[in-house]
């Protein structure tokens, strides 16, 4: 069985450290960018460019809203087209700066309140959907499993990997519990490898409450911004494996080619 072990990467800001993408960037397959809008500037795509090339990472554009002092937090009401130029001017700076590179940007994934606003509302999933398939029909969609994006994804015949988070827990609805609850999060390495392992060779959710939810689980994110991440990312990197399961890059999985 594939799997792949995506991470959001380049988030340098004051809200967010960079420190450990290099190392992150020897455990993960897949690298999601920040291409400016939230976090990240020009040296840091370079910088995660160059070290991912290197490891052999695939790379994906990390769009956000426009707001950088919320680390694209916060929930903005966009117009379709506005979501639309806000798409396709962060994906293009990426791939201006992969192309210098000799690479390409493989997959799109959205950042932070934009992503969690589209999980929920399926007009927002549809718009988002539609223009990252007219930029390019083989990029493939990084959403989370069972949101509104996968469904709008799904009537729009994309090339579609869904995720799972490694280190959050979820509602019996499946959606993510609230940051701001105390269980949130899950810190240890040890808890949080058990918790993927489990979703992935049951392809379900693993609910707080004890339920689980069938889905379609492609990838597992995880975060990398303190030292435990990194080693909850080791963690699950070497369990996986362990248990006989195969790790791609996401342009590499026999679904995409």
């Amino acid at each position: 069985m594939e799997i792949n072990i995506n991470c959001d990467l380049g988030e340098k800001s004051k809200h967010h450290s960079n420190k450990y993408d290099p190392h992150l960037l020897e455990i993960v397959n897949s690298a999601n960018i920040a291409c400016g809008y939230h976090a990240g500037d020009e040296e840091t795509m370079n910088q995660v460019i160059e070290i991912s090339k290197i490891n052999g990472v695939s790379i994906g554009a990390h769009p956000s809203f426009n707001d950088p002092e919320n680390f694209g937090r916060e929930r903005m009401n966009l117009s379709s087209s506005e979501i639309e130029k806000l798409i396709i001017d962060q994906y293009e700076i990426l791939q201006t700066i992969s192309s210098n590179h000799g690479e390409n940007v493989t997959h799109i994934k959205p950042h932070g309140a934009l992503n969690n606003m589209a999980c929920e509302d399926i007009d927002l999933a549809t718009t988002l959907a539609k223009v990252i398939k007219k930029i390019n029909p083989q990029l493939i969609y990084l959403v989370p499993t069972g949101s509104k994006m996968e469904q709008a994804a799904k009537k729009l015949d994309m090339k579609i990997a869904c995720e799972i988070f490694a280190d959050r827990n979820y509602e019996d609805d499946g959606n993510l519990v609230s940051r701001k609850k105390p269980h949130a999060l899950i810190t240890d390495p040890e808890q949080a490898k058990k918790h993927v392992l489990k979703m992935v060779q049951t392809q379900s959710l693993n609910c707080h409450s004890g339920k689980q939810i069938p889905c379609e689980i492609d990838s597992v994110c995880i975060h990398g911004d303190n030292f435990s991440s990194l080693e909850t990312a080791k963690s699950i990197r070497n369990n996986l494996i362990d248990n006989g399961l195969t790790l791609k890059t996401l342009n590499k999985m026999r679904k995409f080619i």
